[in-house]
Formats: C-alpha cells, sequence, structure tokens
C-alpha cells in the first residue's frame, strides 16, 4: 500500500455490569488493537448492560462530528441483561448485514457453534460507523484482526467502511 493510512477518530464503549478500568481486557484489546493500527482513541467508556444508559453514551458519540467510528464490547448475547442490540439497532440509518454474518463465520473456526448466540451487529448512523462485538477478549481481537483492520482501513481495496466517514472521501466512488 503505497499511500499513507488516514486515522480515524474511534471510541470504545464496555457494556458490563462488573468491568471496570483495571478489569476491562476486551475494551482495552480494541483500544490497542485501533492504536496499534495508527488511529486516534476519541474516548473509552464502561456503561452496565442497560439499554438506556447504551444508547445514551452511543447517541451521544453520533451526533459528535469528531467520532468516526464506534466500537462495543459486551451484551450481546442471550443472557437476561444482555441489550446492546436492543440499545443500539433503533439508531441506526443503515444496518450492515454483512458484519454480524462475518463474523459468525470467523468465530466459528474458534469456537464452533457457541457463535450462533452472538447477536454482534454493525451499522452507520449520521456518518458514523457502529460495531457492536461480544464481551469476550477472543471475539475483540477475532472482531478487529479479521473484519475491522481491514474494514477501518482507509487503503483497504476493494471497500471499506473508513471512506464513508472520512470527510473528504464520504462515498466508495472514486474520481
Amino acid at each position: 500500500m503505497s499511500e499513507a493510512l488516514i486515522p480515524l477518530s474511534i471510541a470504545v464503549l464496555t457494556v458490563s455490569d462488573t468491568r471496570d478500568e483495571q478489569s476491562d481486557r476486551s475494551g482495552q484489546t480494541l483500544v490497542e488493537r485501533l492504536e496499534g493500527a495508527g488511529h486516534r482513541l476519541a474516548e473509552k467508556r464502561i456503561v452496565p448492560d442497560d439499554v438506556y444508559r447504551i444508547r445514551a453514551v452511543v447517541a451521544t458519540w453520533i451526533a459528535d462530528p469528531e467520532v468516526q467510528v464506534v466500537l462495543t464490547t459486551g451484551g450481546t448475547g442471550f443472557t437476561g441483561r444482555d441489550s446492546t442490540p436492543e440499545a443500539i439497532a433503533p439508531l441506526l440509518d443503515k444496518h450492515i448485514e454483512g458484519f454480524g454474518e462475518l463474523f459468525r463465520q470467523v468465530s466459528f473456526e474458534e469456537i464452533g457453534s457457541s457463535t450462533v448466540q452472538s447477536r454482534c451487529l454493525g451499522g452507520l448512523a449520521n456518518r458514523t460507523v457502529i460495531f457492536a462485538l461480544p464481551g469476550s477478549t477472543g471475539a475483540c481481537r477475532t472482531g478487529w484482526d479479521r473484519i475491522l483492520g481491514e474494514q477501518l482501513d482507509s487503503r483497504h481495496r476493494p471497500c471499506n467502511f473508513a471512506n464513508l466517514v472520512i470527510p473528504e472521501r464520504g462515498t466508495h466512488t472514486h474520481g
């Protein structure tokens, strides 16, 4: 790749009733990956698994023109309080159906049929791309290493999500 990476401003939200900054390995994994790839951390927060608290944080970031990408970890399973998809889905202008499908496909190689319990999702809202990943550190590594690292790289061809949120690009068209 001859052109330079255009760094994105990425916010990370950990959804957990039990984690704090010391024990949040999944959120820290995402921060390490995004910074290692040359992107900027806009903000990192931890909120309890509550639909309205998750939605409030994500909505604030979607409304902030400085935040181009939101990554969440946690709350995507089927236990009683898992509510990240319910919190985020109403905020989306467009759903990225293929993200959940591809994540489960690559995750199957690692955890087998248990991947069917992942309700991870992706979407676009107000020129912000949002990806909700499961709460395990392994899932965050898989999501970044196998999908997001490329899709948030402005140099990745034939297309990527970075070019949808970079103001001077804003589209997949070239020319």
